[in-house]
């Protein structure tokens, strides 16, 4: 297996303590955005002086089905959500490594140490309590619903419908509309319908 590339390399000056909501946003949901919101009114009431940030994972992936979307495009997902919500939040592409006994001590090197994980992810929470770090743990409803394998099958679903109205009224049942429009405006949606078969029990 060929090695990752490790784009985007480290920030000479990574993040200070945070409040830190790890995803593959691929794409942005409605299970993402209830996580955000949860960790941002957390944050708001027991950590006001740490910042919200965003780690956006797998940014070094080729594109697939189950990678659609470049951390660009992701990152201008979440732009347009936390525009929307009035949420503050620092955004931090972090490369994949496949190694995940290392990969809290690598990922401190993009969305920075010491801080607080804010999680509904039990592996995720593990690995980050086996390094020190303080994590609390938010549960999400309607979990099934928003697996990131379902969404995608959905949007590729779409993918060559070109009635808008139709587009917004299936996939924003569980992506925000603003994230919706942002895909549908930008031609993303095209793709998955040449990115092989959907279905994969990946989030």
């Amino acid at each position: 297996m060929a090695e990752l590339p490790m784009t985007p390399t480290p920030p000479e000056s990574p993040p200070g303590p945070g409040v830190v909501v790890l995803g593959r946003f691929q794409p942005f949901h409605r299970g993402h955005a209830a996580l955000m919101e949860s960790a941002e009114a957390w944050r708001s009431e027991h950590a006001p002086e740490m910042p919200l940030i965003v780690g956006l994972g797998s940014s070094n992936r080729e594109e697939s089905m189950q990678n659609p979307w470049s951390s660009e495009e992701r990152s201008a997902m979440i732009e347009s959500w936390l525009s929307e919500t009035g949420i503050s939040a620092e955004i931090a592409p972090i490369p994949d490594i496949d190694d995940p006994p290392n990969w809290v001590s690598h990922a401190e090197k993009y969305h920075g140490e010491a801080g607080l994980l804010f999680t509904s992810d039990v592996q995720t929470a593990k690995l980050y309590e086996s390094s020190g770090w303080q994590v609390v743990f938010g549960e999400l409803e309607h979990r099934e619903g928003f697996e990131g394998w379902r969404v995608r099958a959905t949007a590729q679903m779409m993918s060559t419908v070109d009635d808008r109205q139709a587009v917004m009224g299936v996939l924003s049942t569980t992506v925000p509309d603003v994230v919706v429009s942002y895909l549908a405006d930008n031609g993303l949606l095209r793709r998955l319908a040449f990115l092989g078969e959907g279905g994969e029990p990946v989030g």
